[in-house]
């Protein structure tokens, strides 16, 4: 019999109520996130998570709309009506991915590689179905799983109430961007995906040749490819012999669209070799070589002067070498070409800062998070409104990111320590009062902080023998280094019985930073 019987039926009734039917195969599954949470997930992470992998490409409207004609002819067959999206991002990296809910995004880089409209329809159909078929509510409801164990048990250990089972973070798009889906689901994108695109008139021999070229890619170890699709949609001989097995079954013939797709890419190969320079020179800014880094950004700004990435990379490189004026311009310039880009706002607001324009730098930093928070612009608003005097919205913007393992999080956490100490030293430092050997009664105080902290006061508590409470200061010397713990003597002994020793509470009222 279990030890915890509430938790063995609190896990079995998650079994029971968490069961919904693949909208696309009929089959029963696990699902422990809702559709409403589904399409919400999707709607909320599609914005950022575009951001994060180089925004919208807007340079030819013409191809976007042409991609979401092909995505929503497909999407239209579908067994699962949402409300799809389909968007290109400007990345070079061979890749396309799918949100919950039917947001869908692919590559630049994947674009240009593709030799048809069957192909393309290949991509589409099979992101369609992982939306479709709700594959990534699956991978989120197998991490809920997990995490429910653990919940399960402080259930059966602690009595506490944990209603809200759907702990979706702010990370979950990255984490569903990254993930990688299993052989089942992969499977079910590739064969549903080709019945689509067989539906609506394409040539299904479009998804065997894209599979046969990742198993190529995959076995001639491009990198390209292995850091984009193929690393979260492996290549086999099983999925290219899947395909053909299917492919005999439906009917001949169909669109490759070769040409059509040759036209509607046609801006983008030409811009191809800007693209190629770009990548080169924010590979060269990387390893510190401004010179070759400007002279490819210059290249790349002659050859498609309406691509506001290749300004920024000029920007970036004037940055680097302090020439701040200079570098405001190239940003002034992309945000002209491309005003709902994080990371524009982001540099012409670290530019500003460093030109002492704080005013101009706070409105930027502060654009730049409402596209796509990140560290480096909540740890220089922190730094502006310091500067200002402003030590309650320093502290805030220091506390967003003081519990990230980064270095301008670890920063920002020893910055708020500085600023937050001396009125919430209870936040910092950890205590517990206890009975020790001969009698003392004791104060063990950890500091996990990377600051050193002394001049501690604790204020006591205890019941006396009248019943009363009775409330004591205890002043304690010496230092605790950063990231130590140290145990005090709290003078109590005598006072404080082994009766009365269940009363006791104490509590840090002061303690200020050391050198």
């Amino acid at each position: 019999m279990s030890k915890h019987p509430f938790f063995t039926i609190f896990i079995l009734s998650i079994f029971l109520l968490g069961c919904a039917t693949n909208p696309v195969t009929g089959k029963k599954e696990l699902s422990l996130v809702s559709e409403q949470q589904e399409l919400e997930i999707g709607a909320q992470q599609y914005a950022p998570s575009r951001q994060a992998q180089g925004g919208d490409y807007i340079v030819d409207p013409a191809l976007t709309t042409y991609i979401s004609d092909i995505g929503n002819k497909l999407a239209a067959t579908s067994e699962r009506k949402l409300p799809y999206e389909f968007k290109v991002l400007n990345n070079s990296i061979p890749n396309a991915w799918a949100l919950p809910g039917g947001k869908i995004a692919i590559n630049r880089g994947l674009l240009t590689q593709l030799k048809s409209e069957s192909e393309l329809a290949a991509v589409l159909g099979h992101e369609i179905v992982h939306a479709a078929a709700r594959h990534g509510a699956q991978q989120i409801s197998k991490g809920m799983l997990l995490q429910t164990a653990v919940i399960g048990t402080a259930v059966a250990t602690q009595g506490e109430d944990y209603g809200n089972l759907a702990q979706l973070g702010a990370g979950i798009g990255a984490q569903l961007l990254n993930q990688k889906f299993g052989r089942d689901a992969e499977r079910e994108s590739d064969y549903y995906g080709m019945l689509y695109m067989s539906r609506v008139g394409y040539d299904p021999q479009g998804a065997v040749d894209l599979q046969r070229t990742f198993v190529k890619l995959s076995q001639d170890g491009n990198q390209d490819w292995l850091s984009g699709l193929l690393a979260s949609h492996p290549a086999s001989q099983e999925r290219v012999q899947n395909n053909i097995t299917l492919l005999n079954t439906l009917p001949k013939g169909g669109e490759m669209g070769k040409l059509r797709y040759q036209k509607a890419i046609a801006h983008l190969l030409k811009t191809k070799p800007a693209y190629d320079a770009y990548d080169k020179g924010r590979a060269a800014l990387t390893r510190g070589d401004t010179t070759t880094a400007q002279t490819l950004a210059l290249k790349a700004i002659a050859l498609e002067p309406r691509e506001a990435l290749f300004h920024a990379l000029a920007g970036d490189v004037a940055q680097k070498n302090k020439q701040y004026t200079a570098a405001k311009s190239q940003y002034d310039k992309a945000l002209v070409l491309h005003p709902n880009y994080f990371y524009f706002y982001l540099q012409r607001g670290l530019v500003n800062q460093s030109l002492h324009l704080n005013t101009q730098a706070k409105a930027d930093l502060e654009s730049s998070v409402q596209l796509l928070p990140t560290d480096t612009a909540y740890s220089s608003l922190a730094e502006l409104a310091k500067q200002a005097g402003n030590r309650q919205e320093a502290k805030r913007y220091y506390a967003l990111i003081a519990g990230n393992d980064s270095a301008l999080g670890l920063a920002a956490y020893g910055s708020l320590v500085e600023l937050d100490m001396h009125e919430h030293p209870n936040n910092y430092l950890h205590l517990r009062v206890g009975k020790a050997s001969m009698g003392k009664i004791v104060a063990e105080i950890n500091n996990p902080t990377p600051k050193n902290i002394g001049d501690i006061n604790i204020t006591v508590s205890f019941q006396n023998t009248l019943g009363q409470t009775q409330t004591l200061q205890r002043n304690l010397s010496g230092t605790i280094p950063a990231g130590k713990k140290k145990i005090f003597d709290l003078g109590l002994k005598g006072v404080v019985d082994d009766a009365r020793l269940q009363t006791l509470r104490a509590e840090i009222s002061q303690a200020k930073l050391k050198p």
